[in-house]
């Protein structure tokens, strides 16, 4: 028997061996180039709407309530029922229902009820809605001051806030103002570097205008197009905090000047009427420019978003659902009355009574 083709054999593997090991070395000492790490871009797509599911509980028991009517006037009156219980508030209950009442489609029936009740929802909603953000920066930075009471979410608001704007493109740096609660400067950084991008914080107790004043200055010098800033809780009633925010405020105007600075006030919305009181309260002392609606995550009815509306005249700017960076959504009214009402609106359709929307609010609503 021959056996002269196992020297063959063997070399051969051995020659496959040496080119595979070979390979493996080539392709350890290759580097390959990292990602670099940078504060701009998106971080995942945006998620579909939440609302219809965060509303929907309130939206039953509205429907419930205003279907069980034999009459019009059992329908009206059972209206505005329902819309006190989703925390409109009785004076803007009655105010709607008034009007709706009052108004050419009032002869038609309780059947296209929940139609017209959503077309002047839309229509006072519309009245104070702002074109979507434009943050590109020019030669300084924009910055957003977050203001509100105890436990309605302010850090976590700034955080989500944060992260919208990076999916958007947006270069952002948080500034932590609450230098009163130990942890609060603790909790920010680590959104912060959660999010990858820089916070500027200073020791407990520091004067937050002067951490709003270093972190402004660190925003122009890095060419920061967005400065967001966590304030200390302060309760409406206490005179000497607000006066506290007042001095924030001020400090970012003064660098940044008025235009470019934004003041929102971030409200529970399971607070109910309690957060209109804050919403009167702050916008007087300090300019608010814009509500965030936070806790909108099923349990809370919603309805509080639209006496603000109407008295304050303010936008509703972004409604938190959840915990998650991505439960945080820019506020749509036309969407928003769909989840509430269970409307089917169009979003593709011309918004309603186009020609109202810059005729003044106290007109229709008057106090």
């Amino acid at each position: 028997m021959e056996l002269g083709w196992i020297p063959l054999a063997v070399l051969s593997l051995g020659f496959a061996g040496l080119v595979g090991s070979g390979l493996v070395l080539w392709f350890k000492r290759k580097k390959i180039p990292a990602k670099a790490k940078t504060e701009v871009g998106p971080l995942r797509e945006e998620p579909r709407s939440h609302l219809f599911s965060a509303l929907r509980r309130t939206r039953e028991r509205l429907r419930e309530i205003w279907l069980g009517g034999d009459s019009d006037d059992d329908a009206f009156g059972l209206l505005e029922e329902a819309l006190v219980s989703a925390d409109v508030g009785a004076e803007t209950a009655s105010q709607l229902v008034k009007r709706l009442r009052s108004s050419e489609l009032g002869a038609r029936g309780a059947r296209t009820l929940g139609r017209r009740l959503a077309e002047e929802l839309i229509r006072v909603l519309e009245q104070n809605r702002r074109p979507s953000w434009n943050f590109t920066r020019t030669d300084k930075p924009k910055a957003v001051v977050m203001v509100g009471v105890n436990g309605v979410g302010k850090t976590t608001s700034v955080a989500k806030l944060a992260w919208w704007l990076r999916s958007h493109g947006h270069r952002v740096l948080l500034v932590a103002a609450d230098t009163f609660r130990a942890a609060a400067g603790e909790q920010l950084e680590a959104w912060a570097e959660r999010l990858g991008i820089s916070c500027v914080r200073h020791q407990a107790g520091a004067d937050p205008a002067a951490v709003v004043f270093d972190g402004l200055q660190a925003a122009q010098s890095r060419q920061m197009d967005v400065v967001i800033v966590d304030t200390a809780g302060r309760l409406h009633s206490k005179q000497h905090l607000v006066e506290e925010l007042r001095k924030i405020v001020r400090t970012a105007q003064k660098q940044l000047g008025e235009d470019n600075v934004e003041v929102f006030l971030v409200i529970d919305a399971t607070n109910g009427q309690n957060a209109v009181v804050q919403a009167q309260v702050l916008s007087q002392a300090v300019g608010v420019t814009g509500v965030c609606l936070t806790k909108l995550d099923g349990t809370a009815k919603g309805g509080v978003v639209i006496p603000i509306a109407i008295k304050f005249g303010l936008p509703i700017r972004f409604v938190g659902f959840g915990e998650g960076l991505q439960d945080w959504e820019e506020f749509d009214p036309r969407a928003f009355v769909s989840a509430l009402l269970g409307e089917e609106l169009d979003p593709k359709a011309e918004r309603v009574v186009p020609a109202e929307l810059g005729h003044s609010e106290a007109a229709a609503f008057p106090t």
